[in-house]
């Protein structure tokens, strides 16, 4: 996991500009604090793994593409599919696996310091990226 210094900005921060600084898929990236809080960006394509965040929610916003959310939940299984500007909050404690058949571009808020892969997951595959987010490098 990384606890990469973030540098932050007093400048504004083109998202595009901070997209093209990177190229790994489920490696999000820090483009700026809120609080408590990071403001991740991500490329994704294909699938993430089931996990889990305890103790927080996990917000998302689609910027480019389709991103699919498989959901856990008492009730039984179920996707909900997010287009491009479409938001959804996963709560805490919901079992949860992203998904990004023709990939994506995505924008996550959640507490500094949580990792991508959750409290408690899946076996994690090799092209996703255990981190509590990158720097960005731009």
């Amino acid at each position: 996991m990384s606890n990469e210094p973030i540098a932050t900005s007093s400048e504004p921060i083109a998202l595009s500009k901070a997209f093209a600084s990177f190229d790994a898929l489920w490696s999000p990236r820090i483009v700026t604090r809120v609080n408590d809080y990071d403001v991740r960006v991500a490329k994704v394509e294909g699938d993430h793994l089931w996990h889990v965040h305890d103790d927080t929610d996990e917000f998302f916003l689609v910027l480019e593409g389709e991103l699919r959310i498989h959901l856990r939940e008492p009730a039984g299984e179920r996707t909900v599919t997010l287009p491009k500007d479409a938001v959804f909050t996963v709560p805490r404690g919901t079992e949860h696996k992203p998904s990004a058949p023709s990939g994506a571009r995505i924008l996550v808020f959640e507490p500094t310091g949580t990792p991508t892969v959750g409290d408690r997951h899946d076996e994690i595959p090799e092209h996703v990226d255990e981190t509590t987010g990158h720097s960005l490098n731009l």
